[in-house]
């Protein structure tokens, strides 16, 4: 036998050869299809293979131009379709195998020639002319064209286990999906205990079978994560979850991914493979239910105003049908036909204490099975019905899909503390809301999670108590109080109207003030000579608030007036200095020239070092070597040595690099120091030691001055010795580089990271004083 075919530039076939070669050896066109004998004869052949009595009545069809054969494999050996229940219908050829004489489309090719030996089988490639493909979806009925329509179908992964979506944006979610922007949407979701069957169910229920989501017959859950594909059929996307009760290492993450997924689906199906319903499946979609009423019916609200979403997100929560398959027990309501299915799971819901308010519907699907295969008719029957329904639900683009899904994964994510974990509810508070803890009294906050992000601050529903360590108390005025105002006030060192150094005289004189923006001063805690009383008893209210990580303290001292007069006095100093730094260095130079001696290089000549050429500036020390007399930077000249050729010895002196690597080489005669230079050179060395012995004064005195700094440091600034580095920069402080205390947040900063003023009226500083960049960018009064 032949299977010889000859293709046209475009793929299509031009001429087809006899397979049976009988007759014709092979040589001569094809002209009948024969069913039974599964192969193309020509003119000749066919008459005479069908001569027999028992093979006249054999099938035979005309073949037309660009004919392609059906598959052999999809039909027995009477023409009868075996493989239709596979593939759907009768499949057009792709291949004919020349070992095995056979025609195969691409399901059967896999299938039988994948592996072996006949992987190796030369093939003859059919190209199918667009007429014939045509001609044949044309002689569909509406059933096979659905089965066509879902063969390419494919799954991808849409969240992984720790709840990380794994599509980058909407237009990939799109083209993952293979389906318009515009077109609109309902989706579907299944849940169920591990190893029931969901992927197996859902595959039979909208794919016809297909494996479009991974089943698998081994121990281990072969479904991680959440997988999505779309269903052209019904314009549905179609959503395959991880199971219950199965192994995971983040099983709390996995339980609050499932809750997401529920939120934005329209149609959620329960699968549970169990002769009778187990009270899990109740508590599970109790729980659910009541946390999606308190979590996600907000946050989908809040998705819709804040995406200009056109469509209602949270009208309703989505339909519910329990699909339950038994096997030797009779289906919930089959016992008393006068009894609804559905009204006996909202009694058993009444009996468990578990009330599901937050579905729109809840239906009930059971289906026996004697022997298998499934019976996934009833199922598939009732989701199309629900889809069908628009009334609480409505179809919606697959942008506003993944908008919903990506923002409730924005706001419920992160781990969940190891005490959380074992909880008597499937879906606790705990895994929706934030996580932060009171350092006072314990309790936690009851903020959704990540509400930092917003600027929402933390809230407890719970009255705090008062701690010592964190001293929190706040002041409210008594006065406002009472006029239906609350207002906070703190005691600090002078009042807004005072200038800085009238308000330290007056601290000083008569203590601190609280002052209220309302009623002015109404407290200073030495206003008399005697009889003074506490501001609680007289002009404040006590509150005690809660103390959250990560925010400021309520250190209610606010007196700054040490740390005041330490700025004022540092002001003066820096004023001063900087006046009169340019005539200091002045007189300093012409003073050095006058007692340095004659081979000295004079001051005014150095421009830049004499070996690197770094230019002097104005801050920059120069240094002369005691051997040649030029000028260096300290990097070039930090060495020492003797030389007592130009009369500095026994103790070594300062040289440069090259000096001190020749200083073997002695000077001639004519340099040595005459008897003026020996004096000059004494004046020099006498000059030199006033220095040292005044650094080591300043150094002496830089002791005190910073045990003064920590002292007057106010009570939330960071202390010097724990700043390392600059807080915004993450530049590391030396002796270059100075540090500096924002006066609002109190962390140590450079120069350029706090060189911002602002008045900071909650720490006491009415005046602008330095704040840093992040400080500084708040709103309103800090």
């Amino acid at each position: 036998m032949s299977a010889h075919t000859q293709t046209a530039e475009k793929g299509q076939n031009t001429t087809l050869l006899c397979q049976e070669s009988y007759v014709c050896s092979g040589t001569d066109e094809a002209i009948f299809e024969c069913d039974e004998c599964r192969s193309l004869q020509c003119q000749r052949c066919e008459e005479e293979l069908h001569q027999p009595e028992r093979l006249r009545n054999h099938e035979r069809t005309r073949i037309r131009p660009g004919h392609v054969p059906y598959c052999d494999a999809c039909k027995g050996a009477n023409g009868n379709i075996m493989h239709a229940s596979m593939t759907g219908s009768r499949q057009i050829a792709a291949v004919r195998c020349q070992v095995c004489k056979i025609n195969l489309c691409v399901e059967c090719q896999k299938r039988t020639h994948a592996g072996g030996n006949r992987r190796k089988h030369p093939v003859t490639v059919y190209h199918a002319s667009k007429a014939q493909e045509q001609e044949e979806e044309e002689g569909m009925d509406e059933e096979t064209k659905r089965r066509k329509m879902t063969e390419k179908v494919v799954s991808f992964l849409l969240v992984d286990e720790t709840e990380e979506i794994q599509v980058r944006n909407e237009e990939d979610f799109i083209k993952k999906l293979d389906c318009s922007p515009d077109q609109h949407l309902k989706v579907v979701s299944i849940f169920g205990n591990t190893g029931d069957g969901k992927s197996h169910t859902l595959n039979h229920t909208f794919f016809y079978g297909r494996e479009v989501f991974k089943t698998s017959p081994a121990q281990e859950s072969c479904t991680v994560g959440v997988w999505a594909a779309y269903d052209p059929v019904r314009k549905v996307v179609v959503i395959d979850t991880e199971g219950l009760l199965g192994a995971t290492v983040n099983l709390s993450q996995r339980t609050r991914l499932l809750l997401k997924v529920l939120a934005i689906s329209d149609l959620v199906i329960y699968r549970t493979r169990a002769d009778r319903l187990h009270n899990d499946l109740f508590k599970f979609l109790g729980d659910a239910s009541e946390a999606y009423l308190k979590h996600f019916t907000k946050e989908l609200k809040a998705t819709t105003a804040r995406c200009g979403l056109d469509v209602p997100l949270s009208t309703l929560g989505p339909g519910v049908i329990i699909f339950h398959e038994t096997v030797y027990t009779k289906l919930l309501g089959s016992d008393h036909p006068s009894e609804v299915p559905e009204k006996l799971i909202q009694d058993r819901f009444r009996k468990l204490s578990c009330f599901p308010e937050a579905f729109s519907s809840i239906h009930y699907k059971g289906t026996r099975t004697y022997n298998p295969p499934t019976d996934f008719s009833g199922l598939r029957r009732a989701v199309e019905q629900q889809l069908e329904n628009n009334t609480t639900r409505s179809p919606r683009q697959p942008g506003v899909i993944y908008k919903a899904l990506k923002a409730l994964s924005d706001r419920f994510s992160g781990e969940i503390p190891d005490d959380q974990m074992a909880h008597s509810s499937f879906f606790p508070d705990e895994y929706f809301t934030c996580s932060s803890v009171c350092l006072s009294c314990g309790c936690g906050c009851k903020k959704s999670m990540n509400h930092a992000k917003e600027g929402v601050p933390h809230e407890s529903k719970s009255r705090c108590r008062y701690s010592h360590q964190y001293d929190n108390r706040v002041y409210t005025c008594k006065a406002c109080y009472e006029r239906g105002m609350e207002v906070s006030v703190v005691p600090k060192t002078s009042a807004s109207t005072d200038s800085p150094w009238l308000g330290l005289a007056k601290y000083a004189w008569s203590g601190y003030v609280i002052e209220c923006p309302n009623c002015g001063v109404v407290y200073r805690s030495r206003q008399y000579w005697f009889g003074n009383q506490d501001p609680v008893n007289t002009v404040v209210r006590t509150e005690i608030e809660h103390v959250w990580p990560g925010t400021d303290g309520f250190l209610k001292d606010n007196n700054n007036a040490a740390q005041r007069l330490l700025d004022g006095m540092n002001f003066m100093a820096q004023s001063v200095s900087e006046l009169s730094l340019g005539p200091t260095k002045a007189v300093t130079s012409w003073l050095t020239d006058q007692i340095a001696p004659a081979y000295w290089r004079p001051n005014s000549q150095i421009l830049s070092c004499n070996k690197c050429n770094a230019p002097f500036k104005d801050n920059d020390t120069k240094h002369h070597c005691r051997a040649c007399g030029e000028g260096f930077c300290d990097g070039c000249s930090s060495k020492t040595r003797p030389v007592p050729e130009r009369g500095w010895g026994p103790a070594p002196v300062r040289v440069c690099d090259n000096c001190y690597e020749n200083r073997g080489i002695q000077l001639d005669v004519a340099e040595q120091p005459s008897d003026e230079e020996g004096g000059t050179l004494i004046a020099r060395k006498v000059g030199e030691a006033v220095q040292n012995t005044l650094g080591a004064v300043v150094t002496a005195m830089d002791i005190p001055l910073g045990l003064v700094k920590d002292a007057a440091r106010p009570a939330y600034w960071v202390p010097d010795h724990e700043i390392l580095h600059c807080h915004n920069c993450r530049k590391e402080f030396s002796i270059k580089l100075s540090k500096h205390h924002c006066r609002a947040c109190g962390q140590g900063f450079c120069d350029e990271c706090s060189h911002d003023r602002r008045a900071v009226p909650s720490r006491g500083w009415d005046h602008p004083v330095r704040v840093c960049f992040n400080c500084n960018k708040k709103p309103g009064d800090l």
